[in-house]
């Protein structure tokens, strides 16, 4: 006699995400924030950063067209980063 034995699975609910495509999300976001955070050019208070199967998604707001094109190139240089889209304003 065999018994047969069914585990359930472990699943992320964040849209079709694995957990490891999560844990590269939320690796690729802190990353992208340390970027900020140690770059003088650019204000890591001001700018929100997501991250969603490696689109990275930059919102909030710069203080001149500079700052929020150092924030694109910043996010791209990170390993793991597919795409960025980048929302953020520049303040008049």
């Amino acid at each position: 006699m065999s018994a047969l034995v069914v585990l359930p699975g472990c699943a992320v609910s964040r849209g079709q995400s694995t957990v490891g495509q999560y844990v590269d999300d939320t690796a690729i976001t802190t990353a992208v924030k340390a970027r900020f955070v140690e770059a003088k050019s650019v204000d890591a208070t001001a700018i929100s950063v997501e991250t969603l199967n490696g689109t990275v998604m930059l919102s909030g707001f710069a203080k001149n067209a500079t700052e929020r094109s150092s924030a694109e190139s910043l996010a791209r240089a990170v390993n793991g980063v597919k795409e960025v889209r980048n929302e953020i304003v520049v303040r008049m």
